[in-house]
């Protein structure tokens, strides 16, 4: 009797273990799906759309008037298509801000780089992701800061 026990107690803290870890992965691409939404608009031009992801720049005049300038000068006709997508934090088990990296392009224009700043969730507290601002581009080589 007692080994059944051990085996269903270690099952089940296995099977726990996974779903966190599972959960866990899954901000990954919640965040990149976030990212997609967000260029897309940006090639569209739409920077009330833009700003409507981005709720905590859109609370600050400044980041919102730097952000409707940027986002003018970054229209661009096409399909957009992601050509490369570093996320922020690779797990959160907790609560972490990060940056990740975002190369994208739309129709047959040049690609453009940029610096998205991202709060994401442990898998306890929902295993989401929040946007908090987007750089100006930056060169195709160059690193965003952590």
């Amino acid at each position: 009797m007692r080994r059944y026990l051990a085996i269903g107690f270690i099952v089940f803290v296995f099977l726990g273990i996974s779903a966190l870890l599972a959960r866990g992965l899954t901000g990954a691409g919640s965040e990149q799906s976030r990212v997609l939404d967000l260029v897309r608009a940006e090639a569209r031009g739409d920077a009330t759309a833009v700003l409507g992801m981005l709720p905590a720049c859109r609370a600050q005049p400044a980041c919102a008037q730097v952000t409707r300038d940027r986002v003018a000068a970054l229209k661009r006709p096409g399909d957009v298509e992601i050509l490369a997508y570093r996320p922020s934090v690779r797990i959160a088990m907790t609560r972490q801000v990060g940056t990740g990296r975002v190369a994208w392009r739309a129709g047959t224009s040049l690609p453009v780089v940029q610096c998205v700043r991202v709060r994401r969730e442990g898998p306890l507290s929902g295993a989401d992701a929040e946007l908090l601002g987007i750089s100006a581009p930056i060169g195709g080589e160059a690193s965003c800061p952590p």
